[in-house]
């Protein structure tokens, strides 16, 4: 299987701006034999959406959407602010199409609400978290939106839901707190752990430029279901990275060291019963 992963810099606000910017991206992936093209969290608008006066939210049935989509004759995974039809609440979405056809809809599920991030105040956050098929059905995936990637549990329930490959699409600024880590490393630290615990592809798709205060660091990455980087954009620059995987290294992975199989999940369930009883949940 050949990912793209597409390194873009969007113009906040400006969605036909950032969808030219797409079809540019999608035509040399698909020039260039990519299965699956992967773009950043927000591509579409921009991260920034609070700051804008006007509504640039978008509908999943919005013709440059289904444009976008009938351009990809393999996967597309696009992230966009979306609007509900009732016109309530707006998700930080990320939509997966296949062969022009909407698949799945990841909506964010842990939205940061710290130091310069308001998130919880524009997106309402997701309900679900579900894997599902890509490649015509012969292989799975799942997506976390970046701050969902911060909660190992989701990486768990999605390789037990039969995920082999999870996408990542990001809007990484550089490091809040500089004193402890840096953006890069810690995301490393993260997408490796996923690929070594969970035993599969991890394809992180970080955005560049500048909004503001902040300044996305691209560096997107590919780690392998033994933990390590098979590859690894440039930081700071657009680029589109091209990647083969072997998916059925995933399977001789977790053959070999059975960590997924052994996840006892009728303990996990009456370990967490037993918690929201005590009062754990929000």
């Amino acid at each position: 299987m050949r990912i793209a992963l597409a390194q873009v810099d969007a113009v906040l606000g400006d969605v036909d701006a950032n969808v030219e910017r797409a079809e540019r991206a999608i035509a040399e992936a698909v020039a260039e034999g990519a299965d699956i093209v992967v773009f950043p969290e927000l591509s579409l608008t921009g991260f920034s959406v609070g700051e804008l006066e006007d509504d640039v939210s978008i509908a999943l049935d919005d013709e440059r959407l289904g444009a976008l989509a009938a351009r990809t004759p393999g996967g597309l995974l696009v992230g966009f602010p979306e609007a509900q039809t009732h016109g309530l609440h707006t998700y930080n979405s990320a939509a997966y199409f296949e062969g022009g056809e909407l698949v799945h809809v990841h909506r964010k599920l842990y939205l940061p609400n710290y130091s310069i991030f308001e998130e919880r105040k524009h997106f309402r956050p997701g309900l679900t978290s579900r894997a599902f098929p890509v490649c015509g059905g012969k292989h799975r995936a799942a997506t976390l939106i970046c701050n969902d990637a911060w909660q190992p549990q989701l990486g768990f329930l999605s390789a037990q839901d039969g995920a082999l490959i999870l996408l990542v699409p990001a809007a990484s600024a550089q490091s809040m707190f500089p004193e402890h880590y840096g953006s890069r490393e810690y995301w490393r630290g993260i997408t490796t752990f996923y690929g070594r615990m969970y035993q599969l592809y991890v394809v992180f798709v970080n955005r560049v430029g500048t909004e503001g205060r902040l300044r996305f660091w691209g560096g997107s990455h590919v780690v392998g279901p033994w933990g390590e980087v098979i590859a690894e954009a440039k930081e700071f620059e657009e680029q589109l990275l091209m990647v083969d995987i072997d998916v059925a290294e995933v399977r001789r992975r977790r053959r070999s060291i059975p960590l997924v199989r052994e996840a006892r999940l009728g303990l996990l369930r009456r370990e967490i019963d037993r918690l929201l009883e005590e009062g754990g949940d929000l």
